[in-house]
């Protein structure tokens, strides 16, 4: 852990003195989170979440991106997905509780994707209605998202329902809430670094400078710890 590091912090030395790369400017680029969230991770690992919804359409568009994101991290970079439940309207809510849900029967790994395609390519779990653009009349239900999951997983609908009926998942979606307000976000998505920066698409420059604004990002909280 320290020899990977200490090259991570080696690679910021070195950009930083060739002056090469892009010029990333605080309060443009991307913004500062004030104040700081603190993570849970162990000294020398950097956190990297998602504030992202399956129901919302910029976060479709954005998951193939993420992929890339995640496998061009450093080493000490730990990824983390963070689901918002702001419009309800839109079943933000339902799926925010099944994200948890899935979390918490460790099948997140195996459906994330599955999940985005079910709501914007197959339809199953569609949210708006093709012909008019506006939201379903009737929106997916836990019951309805609970058989999706079986059908992917072999779980049972029922345990699915159990989970994310319970007490704990109750309570990550109210952190989960808290957490987003204090990160200042206002859209999805966006990423945080490390309970301290915020950064979207559209402030980063388009879709290949998001990574590499991130990737900066990281190596500047592997030095600074």
């Amino acid at each position: 852990m320290k020899r990977v590091l200490l090259i991570v912090i080696a690679l910021f030395a070195a950009s930083s003195v060739s002056g090469a790369g892009p010029v990333w400017t605080e309060g443009q680029h991307y913004f500062l989170v004030q104040p700081p969230q603190p993570t849970d991770l162990p000294h020398g690992k950097v956190e990297v979440v998602e504030v992202f919804s399956y129901a919302c359409p910029a976060c479709n568009h954005f998951y193939p991106l993420m992929d890339k994101l995640k496998a061009s991290l450093a080493p000490n970079a730990v990824f983390t997905y963070l689901p918002a439940s702001w419009h309800p309207e839109e079943d933000w809510t339902n799926f925010q509780r099944a994200f948890f849900a899935a979390q918490a029967l460790g099948l997140v790994a195996q459906t994330h994707t599955a999940v985005f395609d079910a709501i914007w390519k197959t339809g199953e779990l569609a949210t708006m209605d093709p012909a008019t653009g506006r939201p379903r009349d009737h929106m997916p239900t836990i019951a309805d998202i609970s058989k999706f999951y079986a059908r992917k997983t072999g779980i049972t609908a029922a345990a699915f329902v159990a989970a994310a009926r319970s007490f704990g998942v109750d309570s990550k979606m109210r952190q989960a809430d808290e957490q987003i307000a204090a990160y200042q976000v206002d859209q999805t998505p966006t990423i945080i670094v490390n309970g301290r920066y915020r950064v979207t698409v559209n402030s980063a420059g388009g879709d290949a400078a998001l990574i590499s604004l991130v990737k900066w990002l990281v190596i500047r909280e592997s030095a600074h710890r």
